[in-house]
C-alpha cells in the first residue's frame, strides 16, 4: 500500500489564528539550488493548468496580483517565492499536464517539478489543487501516487467550490476519496476553497501555523 511510503502533515488543529502582514517576491527560477538557502519552511503550490491557483494564492496572502493570474493556462513556468510574514515562504510550482506546452514542454516543466520536490528540504508540505468541478482525473490520481511513492508531505486542496452546487461538490469530493482509498490507508488533509468568496482561506492558513508551531516546539 502506498501508505507506508508516505509522510503525511496531519495535525490536530488548536485556536492559533495566522494573519498575514506582509507578503513579497522573492525571486523566480527553474533550479531547485538557486531558491532562497535561509532555512526558512516553504509551503508549496502545484495543481493542473487552470485550476485556480494564482486567484487562490492571491486570496491567501490578501495581496492582489501578487501571483500572476491569466485566462491562457499554463502560464506559471518557474519556481516563485513569495516570504510570508518574514517566517516562511509560500512557493508557486509550474502546472502539471497541460497538454497544448507539447511533449517536450511538458517534460521540461515536469523535470522542474521533480527536481523541486524531491532535492528541497525545506518543502514542509505540497497543496495539490483539485477543480471539484470535475471527477476524479487520472493525471491527479497519479501524481498524487506520485508523492505517497517519494515520500512527499502534502494536502489536497479543492477548488473553484463556488461554481457548483454542494450536493454536487459532496459527490466529486466523495468520489475522490473513495478512488484514493483504494491505493491509500489513509487520506492526507481535504480542504474546500473559493479564491471569490475566500472559503478556505482561514483552514489552510491556520493549518500551515499549526504545522510551523508544532515544528517550533511551541
Amino acid at each position: 500500500m502506498l501508505a507506508k511510503k508516505m509522510y503525511l502533515c496531519s495535525v490536530e488543529f488548536t485556536l492559533s489564528i495566522m494573519v498575514i502582514k506582509k507578503a513579497e517576491f522573492i525571486i523566480s527560477n527553474t533550479d531547485p539550488s538557486r531558491c532562497p538557502k535561509d532555512g526558512r519552511r516553504e509551503y508549496a503550490f502545484i495543481g493542473r493548468s487552470n485550476v485556480g491557483k494564482s486567484s487562490l494564492i492571491n486570496r491567501l496572502t490578501g495581496v492582489k496580483g501578487l501571483a500572476l493570474t491569466s485566462s491562457t493556462p499554463g502560464k506559471t513556468q518557474l519556481i516563485n517565492h513569495f516570504l510570508i510574514n518574514n517566517a516562511w515562504y509560500l512557493v508557486d510550482l509550474p502546472g502539471y499536464g497541460y497538454a497544448q506546452r507539447g511533449k517536450k514542454g511538458r517534460e521540461n516543466i515536469q523535470k522542474i517539478i521533480d527536481a523541486y520536490l524531491n532535492e528541497r528540504e525545506e518543502l514542509t508540505c505540497l497543496f495539490v489543487l483539485l477543480d471539484c468541478r470535475h471527477e476524479p482525473q487520472k493525471i491527479d490520481l497519479e501524481f498524487i501516487n506520485y508523492l505517497g511513492e517519494n515520500g512527499i508531505p502534502f494536502a489536497i486542496v479543492f477548488t473553484k467550490i463556488d461554481k457548483i452546487s454542494a450536493s454536487r461538490l459532496n459527490g466529486n469530493v466523495a468520489a475522490y476519496k473513495t478512488k484514493l482509498l483504494e491505493t491509500w490507508e489513509e487520506l492526507p488533509p481535504l480542504f474546500c476553497t473559493s479564491a471569490e468568496s475566500g472559503k478556505g482561506k482561514e483552514e489552510i492558513l491556520n493549518y500551515i501555523e499549526e504545522i510551523n508551531e508544532r515544528k517550533d516546539g511551541i
